[in-house]
Order: structure tokens, then sequence, then C-alpha cells
């Protein structure tokens, strides 16, 4: 299976094992990510705050790329994949982008790339790659805002209670847990700008997790994980709440229930360390 892949920029930064472990489980997969050429950032968060022609020309640019090459399209990036299908609906309607000359056809898809493991791939493909089932993991699968939110611009079939990621969970073992909160903010790049604002929504989810019976949380947004990841200590320093709450991207437990070497590796990288968790499971 090939398709055109739209890595964003982040997974050559804060999120390099969202990137590599998303290559690592294609390869075991055989699917070949075709990285779409010569493409740029698509403008999320600071083109789409700051200037609305900016914000639609950036995402456009790439897509103008992806009509061109005719495959559907991939995205690891909630936030890439939130500004593509917003893009996409400007250039549907025939609406004039300044730098973008070509006649955009669209015969293409756009898809989260949980969306894309669990619709196009399948439920038994990913289930005969399965090695080390998850037996002992109880995750609450977080979504976030931007990967279903707004409906008329994502087309999410479920924006309230999306499945996808909590289905592909469990076809590998793990236990997902129902909770209320998957689709909440956890306040994104506020983190930078007002983040007592942001550490309340991050508390908010932690909690509530906890409150699921949850011992991880599992996403597909790299802004998500490095919120939930990094703030937990300074929640116990500005609340005296201590967590310990591991936080994978989704595709990190994929590469360890298909026995992927590299898994070590991407975990090492993560603030709260998870390997305690996955020692106490037997699963490393």
């Amino acid at each position: 299976m090939n398709v055109s892949y739209y890595p964003g920029c982040s997974l050559d930064g804060l999120a390099r094992e969202y990137g590599e472990s998303i290559e690592a489980v294609s390869k075991t997969l055989g699917i070949e990510l075709q990285e779409l050429p010569n493409w740029t950032c698509c403008g999320s968060s600071s083109a789409h705050v700051t200037d609305d022609m900016l914000a639609v020309a950036l995402p456009a640019r790439n897509l103008e790329i992806a009509d061109k090459v005719g495959m559907d399209l991939v995205v690891p990036c909630a936030a890439c994949y939130q500004r593509l299908k917003a893009a996409q609906k400007e250039l549907l309607a025939g609406k004039a982008i300044e730098g973008i000359s070509h006649k955009y056809e669209g015969n293409f898809g756009i898809k989260h790339i949980v969306d894309f493991f669990w619709e196009d791939v399948g439920e038994k493909a990913l289930y005969e790659q399965v090695r080390k089932p998850l037996v002992g993991l109880n995750p609450v699968c977080y979504y976030g805002c931007l990967m279903v939110r707004p409906p008329k611009v994502t087309d999410a079939k479920n924006p309230e209670d999306p499945q996808p990621m909590d289905d592909l969970m469990k076809s590998l073992g793990a236990n997902a847990k129902n909770w209320s909160y998957k689709t909440d903010c956890c306040g994104g790049n506020l983190i930078l700008t007002c983040p007592d604002i942001a550490k309340k929504l991050i508390e908010k989810l932690l909690t509530m997790a906890e409150e699921a019976g949850a011992n991880c949380i599992v996403t597909g947004c790299p802004m998500c994980q490095s919120n939930l990841d990094t703030r937990q200590k300074e929640l116990l320093q500005d609340t005296g709440k201590e967590y310990s709450i591991p936080v994978f991207y989704f595709t990190e437990l994929m590469g360890l229930a298909f026995g992927d070497l590299s898994v070590s590796k991407w975990l090492s990288r993560h603030m709260t360390d998870p390997k305690l968790l996955l020692k106490q499971k037997g699963l490393i």
C-alpha cells in the first residue's frame, strides 16, 4: 500500500518519537509512506492566529502539491490535519487563494493517521502483526479537539465520541477505558502564552484519566502529548498533587505490540517515564 505522507514540522522536533514510530510500524505493515515533495509548514499555530490569508495559503500550497501527486494524503499531526482540511474546504468552494494558480481537483482524501490505520489498513492486518499483546495497559484515548472538531471541517463521523483509536488499542490487547474527556482541549499553544489556563485544562484531563481507571493516556497529537507529558512535575509544584501518568503516542504502542526493537529509544524521550509501568506489566 502506497500513500502520500505529510509529516509536518513537529515530527522533526518535539515529536521525533512519533515520526520514528510511524515509519517503523508502517514498514512492518508493508505501507510505503511517500513524503509529499517540497512540503512546507501548514501555518499552525502561528499563521492561523495572525493572518487569515496566510492561514489558508500555507496549507493550500501543500494541497496543490498533493493534488498533482494524486494519492490519498496521510497526516499524523492533529493541527496539520485540521489546517489542511480547512484549506481543502476553501479550495473546493472555488475561492481564490493568493499564490495558488493550479486548478484544484481534490480527487484524493486527507486522513489523520489514526483513521488511516484503522479504516484503510484494518483490524485484521494490525492483529496479524501483534507479537506482544498489551495486556495490563488500561489507556484512555485522547483525541484532543483538532482531530475531530469542528465536524464541518474535519468531516468526523462521531466528533463527540470518536472510536478509531479506542478500537485500535483494543485490537492490540489493551483495555481502553471509556471517559468523557477524549475531545476536550489540553490548552494547545496557550501553554506558551497563558500557561495558567493551559495547566488547569491539563490538570483536569490527568485527574479525569485517573478517575476513569486509566494507567496511561494515548494520543495522536504532538501538542497534546507534549502538554500532558511535560507538565506533570509543574502541576506537583503548583498544586501538591502528584501525577505519574505515561502519555504515549498510539504508534509507540503499536510498535511495542509488534515487537519493534526501537521502542526503548522512543520512550526514553518522554518526560514522564513510561518504562516503570511497562515493566510492571511485563511488556518490556
